[in-house]
């Protein structure tokens, strides 16, 4: 069985270290404890990893956020991967720092990047793994916090849990969604 996992963000050097780009760092993470590392593809960055039997592509799109559906569209017909196979790694500012939530469909929270996907796909049936970057913003200024970089205590906090990140979406591919759900969105 085939699975795709898409981590938002966007592409460059002045977005890398930003709480946007979560995504991207969840699947460096995952790809490099896979022992495998990304190669430039049509609309991203794609990395493949074998787990249990399954194959499993990681995308990060160069599409930039806003236009991330395009990316995630043409991987799936490319590999011909259905909908329920599908996850996508993203950023929720209305989760404290660290937190997991795995869900199996829903809106896109004002988040752009799952607005452009549900979009071009023309469903919200697609399994989101929310990694919380916490709401500690002033009224007016999401944009800065979203686009700006991580504290020192956020970054020394990151490692483990992008190894929870990483451990949930392996679960994902292995054992499916609802179980991952039971297991993983209380850790």
């Amino acid at each position: 069985m085939k699975y795709l996992v898409v981590g938002l963000g966007n592409i460059g050097a002045e977005y890398a270290e930003t709480r946007h780009n979560i995504g991207f760092k969840v699947l460096d993470a995952l790809a490099e404890a896979s022992s495998t590392s990304f190669m430039s593809a049509r609309y991203g960055d794609v990395a493949t990893i074998r787990h249990r039997g399954h194959i499993v592509t990681l995308l990060k799109p160069s599409t930039y956020m806003n236009l991330s559906g395009k990316a995630v569209r043409y991987w799936l017909q490319e590999l011909k991967i259905e909908k329920q196979n599908l996850l996508v790694v993203v950023d929720d500012i209305a989760l404290p720092f660290g937190e997991l939530r795995m869900r199996t469909k829903g809106s896109d929270g004002g988040h752009n990047g799952l607005k452009n996907i549900a979009e071009l796909l023309q469903t919200t049936d697609y399994a989101r793994l929310r990694f919380g970057i916490g709401g500690d913003f002033s009224r007016g200024h999401q944009v800065d916090y979203v686009l700006g970089e991580w504290t020192a205590e956020e970054r020394a906090n990151m490692p483990p849990r992008l190894k929870v990140f990483g451990d949930a979406i392996l679960s994902f591919v292995s054992i499916g969604l609802e179980r991952t759900m039971n297991n993983f969105n209380k850790k």
